[in-house]
This record gives C-alpha cells, sequence and structure tokens, in this order.
C-alpha cells in the first residue's frame, strides 16, 4: 500500500461523506478502516463513505459495466455495507464532475441497487433517478420512548419505515435506533424516518439512518417519505396519472422528490466538494490494529 492515500471530503444537504478515489480497486478498506477514517474526532469525519473504483475492477459491478464505468461502493459510518445512499449518489458525481470523468449532462453510476442515472445540471444541482419505490404489505410500528407510530414500509433499494408524527421533537435523540415491530420486518435493520407537514406537498423530516444514527439528510429516505405522502394525499402517480412532486426539508436543506406515473423517482438536490488531501496509510493500518 503506498504511504499516502488521496480523499476528499463533500456533502449533500450536509449528509457528509469521506471520498476515496481508487479506480482499480487497490485500495483494501475493511470495516475497521471504514469506522477510522469516518471518526468525527479521530479520523477525517463522515456520515459514510465513497469508494470510487471502476465497475470493472470490482467483483459486485463487474455485471453492470456495461452500464456504468463507475461504481459507487458504499459504506456506513461503522463500516458495514450499503445497497445505495441517493445523497451519496449526487455527491460521487459531483466528484467525478471534479475530477473530469464525467460533464454536464447525463452519466450512469453502478451501485448495489442497481444502475443510478444522474443529470449534472448548469446551475449545479444534480437529479438523480433512484429507481421505483417497493411497498411491502404489512403493518410495522416505530417507536421513542413511550410514545409509537404506525410506519410505512418503503424499499428504495435499502430499507425505510416511514412514520407521521405531530412534532419532530418527538423522535428523541436518536443517538440509538428506534426500535420497531415486527422484527421480522427488517432483518437487517432499518432507517426510520420521522415526517411532519409543512404545507401543501412540503414535508420536513429526522432520520436514523442504519449504521449511522442521525444524519443532516437521507437521500433514499426523502424519496421513502415523499411516496409515502403520495399514498397517504390520495396522489399515487400510478393511479392519478400525473407525476406527484414534495419538497422535504431536512435538518441539511431541502431536497425535491418527483415519482412519475411509471412509477421511477427523481431526486433533485445540491452537491458540493469541501476539501482534498492525502491520508496517512501508516496511521490507518494503525488505526484498524
Amino acid at each position: 500500500m503506498s504511504t499516502r492515500i488521496a480523499f476528499l471530503k463533500g456533502h449533500g444537504t450536509e449528509n457528509d461523506f469521506v471520498i476515496v478515489p481508487d479506480p482499480e480497486n487497490a485500495v483494501d478498506l475493511p470495516p475497521a478502516a471504514v469506522a477510522a477514517l469516518c471518526d468525527r474526532r479521530a479520523g477525517i469525519g463522515g456520515d459514510g463513505l465513497l469508494h470510487v473504483v471502476r465497475s470493472a475492477a470490482h467483483p459486485e459491478a463487474r455485471g453492470m459495466a456495461g452500464e456504468a464505468e463507475w461504481f459507487m461502493d458504499y459504506r456506513n459510518a461503522d463500516g458495514s455495507v450499503a445497497e445505495m445512499c441517493g445523497n451519496g449518489v449526487r455527491v460521487f458525481a459531483r466528484y467525478l464532475q471534479r475530477a473530469g470523468y464525467a460533464a454536464e449532462g447525463d452519466l450512469a453510476i453502478a451501485t448495489r441497487g442497481g444502475v443510478k442515472t444522474a443529470h449534472i445540471a448548469k446551475n449545479g444541482d444534480i437529479t438523480v433517478g433512484m429507481g421505483r419505490a417497493l411497498l411491502p404489505e404489512g403493518d410495522v410500528t416505530v417507536g421513542v420512548g413511550e410514545r409509537n407510530w404506525p410506519a410505512r414500509n418503503v424499499n428504495m433499494g435499502n430499507p425505510h419505515a416511514v412514520a407521521f408524527v405531530d412534532d419532530l421533537a418527538h423522535a428523541g435523540d436518536l443517538l440509538a435506533p428506534p426500535p420497531f415491530t415486527p422484527a421480522a420486518a427488517y432483518p437487517d435493520g432499518v432507517n426510520v424516518e420521522f415526517v411532519v407537514d409543512r404545507g401543501p406537498r412540503h414535508l420536513a423530516m429526522r432520520v436514523h439512518e442504519r449504521g449511522a444514527g442521525e444524519t443532516r439528510s437521507c437521500g433514499t429516505g426523502a424519496c421513502a417519505v415523499a411516496v409515502a405522502a403520495a399514498r397517504r394525499d390520495g396522489a399515487d402517480p400510478a393511479v392519478t396519472g400525473a407525476p406527484a412532486t414534495y419538497t422535504v426539508d431536512v435538518p441539511g436543506g431541502t431536497l425535491v422528490i418527483t415519482e412519475l406515473p411509471d412509477g421511477r423517482i427523481e431526486m433533485t438536490g445540491p452537491a458540493v466538494i469541501v476539501a482534498e488531501g492525502e491520508i496517512d496509510a501508516r496511521w490507518l493500518e494503525s488505526a484498524v490494529r
């Protein structure tokens, strides 16, 4: 391993990431290394890590190489592997643009949740095609302290439980994963969104992300919230034949989510690269011992 490893730091509506460019998949990033890098006191700090690898160089992505040159090997802050991260896709696209691998316009990005399309607009916003939501059957309940709420089970390539509440403060500190029932609904854990109405087609949310705790934003979570709200509001595009667009405020900013009549979901928001530098590989090796 080289004694220096390049990195960047970026965020999408303050959902922040350590970015490790590694086109040939040569950097070993075991869970302990990811957790060390994402540590906000002893490392660089982030809600997750974006490992930038050419699809052809990664065993999990080779089958997508014909559709997408680049694979977003995404990890949660605790080092666990995740299927998808919507804000992460936007920041990943911004990195590719900054590095000269992509230009304004459309590009495809491989993820564990499938190939996602991104559009880099001239005004700087990035729109990501988030695929279609799955709505598993069955009742789900989430709780905080003595409060419990029914939740909508929405899968955006990763699992979500969406609970509409009267006050976002009712979600508590969100330091620990909110308990849910039945346990069989989410065998690998779940992202939990607490949602309030701000106005017509305007929502605000807080989220506990699986493997990261409360974050300032969650792109797939905002999509899940918009899908759940559209069903609650009688605005299912598959039924009405009209797109349903919701503005979703998160602690770190605002995302705009549109579900189309064919079920495809688009998410639009900012993505910013704030710093770049080098990781001392010797420090990283010592941090994982």
